[in-house]
């Protein structure tokens, strides 16, 4: 960690691997006492202010509970918590739409006001959440809005809401978020540097702890709200951003109140993140994916190797797309399709290795995917240190480097030169334009060894059938924010006689498709 900027006198320190930010120290309980007073919410005192956030918030809240019923698949029912209920406006509109519902407030004043708000339609809490935990309740829903960001320990935290959620359930919650587009404006006078605010957490940043805490299916997006410009002075107001807090003053002053409270929506500097528990497993699953197409000379020693592996701690299992080759490959494959963790799919024409790899996505069991071309470029030893940054929660996303490490090994045809080396040349073009248009610093971003966490994939779709799959896989995961991790693995290129099988003349055009086209799509 290093010292970043300070607010008042905590200092904000930045971890210079992943970029979470923290305060240190972190104020007292007094001091944070003193801040969540009785004014702390927002028009405290203002009883018509109040119904008017009221009526934003129950807006708000709409949105948020049909994004967790688009998640859920289905219609909501069972039993909700949320955690820091505040005045219970969320909670309302829970209970409207026929949930068993429970709110759990630190505050004393808001706790009171939340009873009086919701009535016998909901239960109303003031205390921690290790009270429930205590008496062994469970949810089917737990969420938490602007609560992650002010507890001491948020891993701590996180065991405790799995503690309260029955096994299938479904956790979301809203956090304020670091790569927002109002944070990277506003830098260190974002609004939301509050000395309250213990933690500072990215879209990545975020997973990662989500994950190695033992959620999994996560989805996260930019949140939104409903406000109205009234709400957002009054914002300004109680936390002084300069010059922004007196011109949005002035506009108040300026403004008829028809117009100051008219609400909208808008994307705010928060996610929300939603997800699942993981599931409980005693060894962890890679699943190692291996497209196959006229490779009779190296597949069968290279599918005896992977499933020969042995990492500690991890079961592999082995999904081979095998293409309809013409050289016998096929029959070789056959002799494995009823060989123990090997599972085989047979397509009926090649399409592509892209299209062959897309084909074992839906079939992917593990926590952990990592594809394996079926000849003996790469080396399966590197498996344990692909792994160890995913393991250890370092990443999400690994990429097994050609071009690192102190030895020049790409691409060294020893029979033709002069191919080897203008396929170098392309390699370090398309990097430089990969790295400027997605903010970059790869050394190798088509390197056939991708490994990453399982969960990265969900919601992703893929559409690309040759090569140019590497660059799209890479684009849109880098996209979701998992920026990758290079690792120097072992390397020993084999040239066009010896059976590669890009087309120089054919694959670069797709591949510059992919890198621009992925880079303004919505995904």
């Amino acid at each position: 960690m290093h010292y970043d900027f300070s607010i008042g006198r905590h200092r904000v320190e930045e971890c210079a691997t992943c970029g979470l930010m923290r305060l240190n120290p972190q104020p007292s309980d007094e001091e944070l006492a003193r801040i969540y007073g009785s004014a702390y919410f927002a028009f405290s005192g203002d009883s018509d202010g109040q119904l008017h956030a009221s009526s934003l918030k129950a807006s708000s809240a709409d949105y948020y509970l049909d994004l967790i019923e688009a998640y859920a698949g289905s219609r909501l029912s069972g039993r909700l918590l949320e955690i820091g209920c505040g005045h219970g406006d969320f909670l309302a509109q829970a209970a409207a739409r026929g949930l068993s519902v429970t709110g759990i407030e630190v505050s004393p004043g808001a706790a009171q006001v939340a009873a009086a708000e919701a009535g016998a339609r909901c239960r109303i809490i003031s205390g921690d959440i290790k009270q429930l935990i205590a008496q062994g309740e469970t949810f089917e829903y737990v969420v938490f809005a602007d609560v992650l960001e002010h507890v001491r320990n948020p891993r701590e935290f996180l065991r405790d809401v799995h503690s309260l959620t029955n096994d299938d359930a479904i956790v979301a919650m809203i956090v304020p978020a670091l790569d927002a587009n109002s944070a990277r404006l506003m830098k260190t006078k974002w609004v939301e540097f509050k000395p309250e605010h213990l933690w500072y957490f990215s879209s990545a940043t975020l997973k990662r702890l989500l994950y190695a805490e033992g959620y999994c299916a996560l989805k996260v997006t930019p949140a939104r709200k409903t406000l109205s410009f009234d709400y957002i002075a009054e914002h300004f107001d109680r936390y002084p951003v300069e010059p922004f807090s007196s011109l949005v003053s002035l506009a108040r002053r300026l403004l008829p109140r028809l117009i100051r409270r008219l609400p909208f929506q808008v994307t705010t500097s928060r996610i929300v993140a939603i997800a699942r528990n993981a599931e409980k497993r005693e060894r962890q699953l890679l699943s190692v994916v291996m497209p196959v197409f006229n490779e009779k000379d190296s597949v069968a020693a290279g599918i005896e190797r992977v499933l020969a592996k042995q990492i500690p701690d991890i079961d592999i299992e082995l999904i081979i797309v095998e293409s309809r080759s013409t050289d016998g490959t096929r029959e070789i494959v056959r002799e494995f399709e009823n060989r123990e963790r090997v599972t085989v799919i047979w397509e009926e024409r090649p399409h592509g290795k892209g299209h062959a790899v897309r084909a074992a996505l839906p079939c992917i069991r593990g926590d952990f995917v990592l594809i394996q071309d079926a000849d003996d470029e790469y080396d399966i030893e590197d498996y344990d240190v692909l792994l160890e940054p995913l393991l250890t929660g370092e990443a999400a996303f690994v990429l097994g480097a050609r071009h690192g490490g102190r030895t020049w090994k790409m691409r060294r045809f020893n029979d033709q030169r002069l191919a080897g080396n203008f396929l170098n040349l392309g390699h370090w073009g398309f990097t430089a334009l990969v790295n400027l248009l997605y903010g970059l610093r790869l050394k190798d971003p088509f390197t056939m060894y991708k490994v990453f966490r399982a969960d990265c994939l969900r919601g992703l779709d893929f559409e690309c059938n040759r090569f140019d799959f590497d660059c799209e896989l890479l684009i849109k995961l880098v996209r979701r924010g998992y920026r990758p991790v290079e690792i120097p693995v072992n390397y020993r290129s084999r040239s066009f006689k010896e059976g590669k099988k890009v087309d120089v003349m054919r694959d670069p055009w797709t591949w510059l498709r992919a890198i621009v086209k992925f880079r303004f799509q919505k995904i």
